[in-house]
């Protein structure tokens, strides 16, 4: 009995979901690859798909531009998870998918990142480590703010 109620987690699949890459300036973008910013965007959300199956996707957009403004590449990458969540209560299952499931997937979609990069004839790029808990309880907060200041 006790087996039943103790919380349980399993990754049934992962997946590349969607993946987009642009370069609209080539070929001339890459005589100009010196002093490059970049920009990379992280955002997460999961769904329920049926009875403790949940979908969890990590949406990494990732561009470069050079000084002049102008797009170098543009990939975006929506790296997803089939995740078994079992006996976890309502009010945690949100931080087990947005941290804990998050945490899984980034590994994956950055891999991804780095070889459509690569394909595309760039240098690869490593994403950093993401501390999503930090994420998470910034969203949670900006969350909270916003509903407070919407009852005012």
């Amino acid at each position: 009995m006790a087996e039943q109620t103790q919380p349980s987690f399993s990754i049934e699949k992962i997946f590349v979901k969607d993946l987009s890459l642009e370069i609209p300036h080539a070929p001339q973008i890459f005589l100009e690859l010196e002093n490059t910013k970049l920009n990379v965007e992280l955002n997460t959300n999961g769904r329920k798909i049926e009875d403790h199956i949940y979908e969890v996707t990590l949406v990494a957009n990732v561009s470069a531009t050079v000084p002049d403004g102008r797009t170098v590449f543009l990939v975006e990458v929506a790296q997803s998870g089939i995740f078994q969540l079992r006996n976890i209560p309502e009010d945690e299952l949100d931080g087990v998918m947005m941290v804990g499931c998050a945490n899984i997937l980034f590994p994956y979609a950055r891999e991804t990142v780095s070889d459509a990069l690569t394909r595309a004839g760039f240098q690869p790029v490593l994403l950093q480590p993401v501390n999503f808990e930090a994420m998470y309880q910034q969203q949670k907060q900006r969350g909270q703010t916003a509903t407070a200041e919407q009852e005012q």
